[in-house]
């Protein structure tokens, strides 16, 4: 509760219109005086955030095990004990992108070998790696210009078109720098690194195909927009949960006893992130159970498809900028 001076002056610092009482009817803004003590200051931030922590703990508690809840209280006017929808995205993302790039992407478990027993293992393993990346080389040119080969003297049902061709180069070139597990390993990092904007970019999608499965009159598209912002902020948020606890657990080792809670973490999230949409649908839209579980699914599978198609979208364009 705010114990600031009043001004005596009634016009609004912030909209000049007149305030009568504390707040200005206008913008909402305390008819406070401007310039204040450091005790004021201090008092303030305290106040703002003991108010977001609050606010912030309550949202995630209902986020995280209370499907549907923040919805029906935003759109019927409960909002201040509240983060706002969007703030919540976008703060979630946040601390994603933050925690992703503080851990690293890969964990040894080898973190207890010495640096001489690791120097003595890449000594012997020298050779062997050579000898394994000339006869690399030579098999990606022999391949290369076998396919050249035929682009050049072959029938012509035989070439390849100029996308395939291309596609054939670069794969060429990108399997001779790279070996499948480094492949693989900057398809993970990436997909870790930009799934917070997949999701953002299939949110407008996702809300689009609940309007279209649920009545116009009764539902607007703001409606099932602050629905997808909580869920899609849900997924996002169990996400960033068992990506924390795979890699603290993963600072101790593969073998570590450990490890079996982030197995237990990953399995009970993904169980909960499949789950959550039924439940969340039937209490937000209030239909029967049979009726929500049947568009429960056919939501589930499309937005499933309309996924797999901006992933495998993803996923070339990020073998085309592999370098």
């Amino acid at each position: 509760m705010s114990h600031n001076k009043i001004r005596e002056d009634k016009t609004c610092l912030n909209c000049r219109h007149v305030v009568e009482q504390k707040y200005c009817p206008n913008c909402g803004q305390e008819n406070s005086d401007s310039r204040k003590t450091f005790h004021h200051l201090f008092v303030h931030f305290f106040e703002d955030l003991t108010h977001y922590e609050n606010a912030f703990w309550k949202t995630i508690k209902n986020l995280l095990f209370k499907p549907s809840t923040l919805t029906k209280e935003y759109l019927s006017g409960k909002r201040l004990s509240y983060l706002a929808p969007v703030r919540l995205y976008i703060f979630i993302s946040f601390i994603t992108f933050l925690l992703i790039a503080m851990f690293p992407s890969k964990i040894s478990g080898d973190i207890d070998k010495s640096e001489k027993e690791i120097n003595k293992e890449i000594s012997k393993a020298t050779k062997d790696l050579d000898i394994k990346k000339e006869n690399k080389k030579y098999f990606t040119f022999l391949n290369m210009k076998k396919i050249d080969s035929l682009q050049k003297y072959g029938r012509e049902d035989e070439k390849l078109n100029a996308s395939s061709y291309w596609f054939a180069e670069k794969a060429s070139h990108v399997t001779e720098k790279y070996s499948k597990k480094e492949i693989y390993e900057k398809f993970v990092d990436s997909f870790f690194h930009n799934l917070p904007k997949i999701l953002f970019i299939i949110m407008p999608f996702f809300a689009f195909f609940l309007w279209l499965f649920h009545n116009k009159k009764k539902w607007y598209y703001f409606d099932h927009g602050i629905f997808t912002l909580h869920y899609f902020s849900f997924l996002l948020l169990i996400f960033l949960i068992m990506f924390i606890i795979d890699r603290v657990v993963g600072l101790f080792g593969e073998n570590s006893p450990l490890s079996f809670i982030s197995g237990i973490t990953t399995f009970v999230g993904s169980i909960w992130m499949c789950y959550y949409f039924y439940p969340a649908h039937h209490r937000f839209y209030g239909e029967s159970r049979i009726v929500s579980f049947v568009k429960s699914v056919l939501l589930f599978v499309i937005n499933s498809f309309f996924i797999l198609f901006l992933l495998t979208f993803y996923v070339l364009y990020t073998f085309i900028n592999l370098h």
